[in-house]
């Protein structure tokens, strides 16, 4: 693989990647948004930019930049991971929907990304105050870096309760269903509104699995702050990814 700039060319990079964005998604969303029923409101900031900045304890820094679009129903994105010191740079493209048919809800996604890499998921979902979901997602098993930090190749089971005045209260459970059955995530997420259209999200990550012919047994975290059109997230995630390491995460953005 070819050398690449300096993370310190973020600000060009995310430039770059909001010009390709405005550029892709109007032909990649033709046929999706016209299969999406119309929706209700008009969204009022239809896109999301997102800079993260990641810290692994053993193959450094990396920066990852990601645009998506609001179309109503579902979105799209276009994103670039760049980590120098792993000489990997990685675009992706992808889409996604929330849907409604027999009583249920329906939430499919996929995503392509460098080095031929494909990845797809379905989820679906029944209940209002109270609710369970249920998930099942396969990749073409091509190099990727996985920034999900969940197995992409997994089934899982979801359960929670939304509150009258907006909170929420879920727990969902993942677990690798291909090459590596013994990888297991437990998130625990807790989310509510604040005073002037702000929110914060918390997400407690307990995870077990093979690390280096080892099980481990671990906690993570992240915790996410809203304004109407900003946001800051930070994460903890131990043996990232089920590697050797651990990986210290921060993003911030903007809506507009």
């Amino acid at each position: 693989m070819c050398r690449h700039p300096s993370s310190a060319l973020a600000l060009t990079l995310a430039l770059a990647l909001a010009r390709c964005a405005w550029l892709a998604c109007p032909w990649f969303a033709l046929d999706f948004a016209a299969a999406q029923a119309p929706a209700d409101e008009p969204v009022q900031r239809p896109f999301k930019l997102t800079v993260g900045r990641y810290h692994a304890t053993e193959s450094g820094n990396a920066t990852d930049l990601n645009l998506r679009r609001s179309l109503g129903s579902g979105n799209v994105w276009l994103g670039l991971f760049d980590a120098p010191a792993q000489d990997e740079r990685q675009w992706r493209l992808g889409a996604d929907a929330n849907l409604e048919a027999g009583g249920l809800r329906w939430m499919p996604a996929g995503q392509v990304a460098s080095h031929r890499y494909a990845a797809a998921s379905l989820g679906v979902e029944t209940g209002e105050t109270w609710f369970v979901g249920a998930g099942f997602g396969r990749t073409n098993l091509r190099p990727n870096t996985n920034l999900n930090f969940d197995p992409n190749d997994s089934y899982s089971l979801s359960a929670g309760l939304r509150e009258e005045g907006g909170a929420s209260y879920q727990a969902q459970w993942v677990r690798d269903n291909r090459q590596n059955p013994d990888q297991r995530h437990l998130h625990l997420v807790y989310r509510t509104p604040l005073p002037d259209n702000h929110r914060l999200t918390i997400d407690l990550l307990f995870k077990q699995g093979l690390v280096d012919d080892a099980t481990i047994h671990r906690w993570g975290a992240s915790l996410g702050y809203d304004w109407p059109a900003f946001f800051v997230r930070a994460a903890y995630d131990p043996y990232v990814n089920f590697s050797p390491e651990s990986m210290w995460r921060l993003s911030a953005g903007a809506r507009f």
